[in-house]
Formats: structure tokens, C-alpha cells, sequence
């Protein structure tokens, strides 16, 4: 029996759409199956704020970033902490991982049409030592049409494809078996599930249709994580951060459940790594949802207080954007599962942005005038938006309304009014001279700095409780799911490993033997190797992460078919 095609792709959002585009530059035929309609195409990058992590950027050099390979290797390193015997491959992926995006990563996706914010973000500060946790330097770079924009070259690329015959879109198809005929992976069976016109990111119909099975000589999987799966992320939730959330929010659609990973295992891949993942604490209720449990992540600058359920200021160096899994596992170990932000309206209009393609409605849609109005506006509007509807925000001009305010959001009045102002008075008498002894008041004035920061997203600093600044604002945060970090392992030519026995002489593996005709790359292969950032991540490395695996499995697949 003929062949379906040369490969098929189990997924598409980005990383399966790269992987396509790549295939079909090579002139093969390729089926790309997905278990949503076809509008969701392009997956979770569609819904990201886009960021993309590079090193030496032109960008970087004209706001005098001193950038190189060599700190960009320090951090990446630093920040994953390696030390498991299955790190081997996921250590590989972030050596070529840094050496793409200090190379040809940006050079490669201008070529494509990409263009980018001028503006460098400063994400993941870290706040320890030269080889601790963080980002050195600032290196998050918004693409210019956010998440879309960085989904449409490679959506066009597929799109040619099909149009010379050699991709088929196959919606509505889910994967529920992985099997082989000559010892390779080559069939692909599951369900047909009926049409569904449900719009991005909602809830699609789960009726099965029929079934299919499909041939090809080699398959390639990038089906995603596990974020919109609670069940699954509380039962790989790490004993390091203690008990499970009782209560988490969703940082992405219902459709991504991890259970293409459990076919995968099914057919002899082996996934490692499971236990590490990256949830954000910054999460609001979306006020406008589109998927359940809807979150947005507030990218905030350094000002915020930032205090746990109790009204205890969190301690240093967990300062807003510096340590995401660090101030989780602090968060967990309080025996609550949300904190609180005060602030005032001065630092809200000049550091709050919010995550998510939709909530940015200029960069999506490339508008220059949209991009000058948020700079000018007292309070972006989409920002203004949650500060007027959302269920987590409390606005009010004096502090003993607003721990009303706050205490009312919650099951217990936690919070004391006395020793909440004890708290903000402090840090503002320590406002009043170029010096202090308050590291986040020294962070404030180090990250105004850098003229990005100071332009756009770090206020100047100033007494929280100064009327002038006001109202007052606090903002209840919560746990949001988002990235598995772990995965199907996988060798530097995105070839999935199997689990256990020795390697062969000629695998060139230290770790197995790869599965024949089974290749992963995205989320699902934890971005490279099955985990190659390791505990944490210097952050606008998972879109990247899907771009080069994907790339690097098109190809790879490619030279191994006929």
C-alpha cells in the first residue's frame, strides 16, 4: 500500500507549522493533522504577546545593550540549573539554541517578513548573583504583530504548500494511536470528530465522526503541553513547590491536554523531565474570557508592592518581573495561592501591559498611531479595561478603602490596614534620597538606566501614598497555568528517544536509541531535547524554542525520506 504522504505533522500551531514549511521546501508531501478547526490554526502562538529572545540585536545595539553569545550562554545556564543525568540532550538544545539566536535567528525571520518593536523588553531580571537566575541584559523582543505576526510567515508558507500539492490540512482529526510496520513509526490512527464552528480558542465539539489512519515514512510530533489540563498538571506538579493550587487559572485554551504525549509514550518515546514546568503569579481573571478559567499575565515593571495574602511584603529578590518560579515557590509555601500588587495610577499607566495578542490591540494590528496613543494615555486602554471591569482590581483614593476593598475579594479579611500602611510608608520614606537600603527602590533607579525602561515601562520613583499619584489600586494575583518545560526527549536532529536499554554504537546518543521514523519538536519535545530550559526560562525563548525545533525536525525529517 502507498503511502499517504512523506510525513505527517501531529499538530499546528507554530511549531508544526514550521516544521510543514520547512518539509515542503524540500519538495515533500506532507499531511498536517490537528484536533481543532481549522480557525485555531497556529495554536497558542496566536493568543502570545509575541516576544522572541535574541542576542546582539540591532535593537539591543541601539539602546547600547552589550550583548554576546558568551552572557547570553552565562544566563541561559545559570538560570536552568542542569543536573540530571537526562539533561545530556536538553544541555545540547540550549548550546545551539543560543548559538541560533545570537546567529542567524534574526536574520533568518526578517528574511521572512518579521519586523520588531524597537523597544527592548527586560524580562526575568533574576536578581542574584553574575551566575545566578536572569536575564543580564534586556532581550525580549515584541514582534510587530504580536503572536499573529509571527504565526503568518510560516502559516503562508504551508498555505503555498497546499496550494502546489504538497500539504493536506487535515482538521478535526485526533490522534489516539502511533504504530509501525517494518520496525519505523509510520501509522498514524484516531478519530474524526464532527465539524465545529467554534471560534479560536473556544471549546470545540469532542463527537467523533469516524475514524482514519494514515501512512507516511515518517511522523513528527508537535502537539503541544498540558497547561489547559489541570488534572495532569497537579499530578506532574513538583514536590519541590509543595502542594497543588487549589485554585489555577488558565493561561491557554482547553485543547492543550498533553495527551498526544501519552500516545507518543504508547509507541516507545520516552518523556523526561515531567516534573518541571513554568506557571506565572501575575495572573488576573480575564473580564472578557474566550476559553474557561480564562487568565492574562500582567507583564509588570519593577514598582508594584508586591505582598502575600497576609499583607507580608514578598521578600528580595522577588520584585515583579524578576523571578517567575521563585516567587511561585515562595507563594506556595505561604499557604495561600494568591498575592496582592499596590500600586498607584502614576506606575499602573507607565508599567502595567498585559499579555496576549488581543489585549494589544496596536502592536497586533501595526498600528504606529495606536502605539503613540498608549504612550500618551494616562492608562492604556485595554488596562483601564480590567481596572474598570475586572473582578480582581481594586481602585479607591485613600488605603483604608482600598484594604476594604481587598479583604472583600477574599474568604478571610487578611489584611491589616495598620500594618499594610506600616509597610508602604517605609518604603516611601526611603523615596526621599538618591540612596537607599530598599533593593527594589535600588532596582526602580537601576532600571530607569536603560532609556528603554525609562521611556516606556519603569515610572519615576515617587511616594505610593502622594495623592497626586493616586487612586490607589490593588490587584489580586492568582496562579495561571502555561508551559510544560519537560517532554519527549529527543537528539539534536529532534529524533525521539526510547526508554531504556543501551544506545547503539552508530545512534550517537549517550542516552538511547531514537525511535524510528518518530520526531518531536515544540512544547511537546519541552522546546528541544525534552526540557531545554531546564527549571526556568529567560522567557521569549518559548516561541523561539517552537521556531528552531520545528525547523530543525522539518529538516531532519526531511533528509531521512525518500
Amino acid at each position: 500500500m502507498a503511502d499517504d504522504a512523506d510525513v505527517i505533522v501531529i499538530g499546528a500551531g507554530l511549531a508544526g507549522l514550521v516544521a510543514t514549511a520547512e518539509l515542503v521546501d524540500a519538495g515533500k508531501k506532507v499531511i498536517l493533522v490537528d484536533q481543532e478547526p481549522e480557525q485555531s490554526i497556529g495554536g497558542q502562538a496566536h493568543w502570545s504577546f509575541g516576544g522572541l529572545f535574541f542576542v546582539d540585536s540591532p535593537e539591543q545595539r541601539r539602546f547600547r545593550i552589550k550583548d554576546s553569545h558568551a552572557l547570553a550562554m552565562q544566563d541561559w545556564l545559570g538560570t536552568a540549573g542542569f543536573d540530571r543525568p537526562e539533561d545530556h540532550w536538553p544541555r545540547r538544545w540550549a548550546e545551539a539554541y543560543v548559538d541560533f539566536a545570537s546567529g542567524e535567528k534574526r536574520a533568518w525571520l526578517h528574511a521572512q517578513g518579521m519586523r520588531f518593536f524597537p523597544v527592548v523588553g527586560w524580562a526575568e531580571r533574576g536578581g542574584y548573583d553574575a551566575t545566578g537566575h536572569g536575564n543580564s541584559v534586556p532581550r525580549f523582543h515584541i514582534t510587530w504583530g504580536t503572536g499573529p505576526g509571527v504565526v503568518a510567515p510560516f502559516e503562508r508558507r504551508v498555505r503555498a504548500g497546499v496550494a502546489r500539492g504538497l500539504v493536506q490540512l487535515r482538521f478535526r482529526h485526533r490522534v489516539t494511536g502511533l504504530s509501525r510496520s517494518g520496525g519505523a513509526v509510520d501509522t498514524v490512527t484516531g478519530e474524526v470528530l464532527a465539524p465545529s464552528g467554534a471560534e479560536r480558542g473556544t471549546a470545540s465539539s469532542r463527537e467523533v465522526a469516524g475514524e482514519f489512519s494514515l501512512k507516511a515514512q515518517a511522523v513528527i510530533v508537535t502537539s503541544g503541553g498540558i497547561g489547559g489540563n489541570h488534572d495532569l498538571v497537579r499530578a506532574q506538579w513538583p514536590e519541590r513547590l509543595g502542594t497543588p493550587p487549589a485554585h489555577l487559572l488558565s493561561g491557554v485554551p482547553a485543547h492543550v491536554d498533553g495527551l498526544m504525549l501519552g500516545v507518543a509514550e504508547a509507541a516507545g518515546a520516552h518523556q523526561i523531565n515531567r516534573d518541571r514546568m513554568w506557571h506565572y503569579t501575575e495572573g488576573i481573571q480575564n473580564w472578557n474570557p474566550i476559553w474557561a478559567k480564562h487568565a492574562i499575565r500582567i507583564l509588570p515593571g519593577p514598582s508594584s508592592l508586591w505582598f502575600d495574602a497576609r499583607g507580608k511584603r514578598l521578600p528580595v529578590p522577588l520584585f515583579p518581573g524578576f523571578d517567575t518560579l521563585g516567587t511561585l515557590d515562595h507563594i506556595m509555601k505561604s499557604g495561600y495561592d494568591y498575592t496582592w500588587f499596590v500600586l498607584d495610577q502614576r506606575i499602573i499607566g507607565k508599567e502595567f501591559a498585559l499579555s496576549g495578542s488581543e489585549q494589544n490591540p496596536d502592536l497586533t494590528g501595526k498600528s504606529v498611531r495606536g502605539v503613540i496613543g498608549r504612550a500618551r494615555a494616562d492608562v492604556p486602554a485595554p488596562v483601564k479595561a480590567f481596572m474598570d471591569n475586572g473582578a480582581d482590581f481594586v481602585v479607591e483614593k485613600d488605603l483604608a478603602s482600598l484594604v476594604r476593598g481587598m479583604n472583600a475579594l477574599t474568604e478571610e479579611p487578611l489584611i491589616d490596614e495598620a500594618e499594610l500602611r506600616r509597610e508602604i510608608v517605609a518604603r516611601d520614606r526611603e523615596i526621599d534620597n538618591p540612596f537607599t537600603k530598599d533593593l527594589q527602590v535600588m532596582s526602580i533607579r537601576g532600571a530607569r538606566n536603560y532609556l528603554g525602561d525609562k521611556l516606556i515601562r519603569t515610572a519615576a520613583p515617587h511616594r505610593i501614598l502622594d495623592p497626586a499619584a493616586g487612586p490607589l489600586i490593588a490587584v489580586k494575583l492568582h496562579i495561571l497555568t502555561r508551559k510544560s518545560l519537560g517532554g519527549l526527549e529527543t537528539d539534536l536532529s529532534a529524533r525521539v528517544l526510547a526508554e531504556g536499554g543501551d544506545p547503539a554504537p552508530d545512534s550517537g546518543s549517550p542516552r538511547g536509541n531514537p525511535v524510528p521514523g518518530l520526531y518531536a519538536a515544540g512544547e511537546a519535545a519541552g522546546f528541544g531535547g525534552g526540557g531545554v530550559h531546564g527549571y526556568r526560562s529567560l522567557e521569549g525563548t518559548f516561541l523561539g524554542g517552537c521556531i528552531f525545533s520545528g525547523r530543525t525536525a522539518g529538516r531532519a525529517a526531511a533528509q531521512a525520506v525518500d
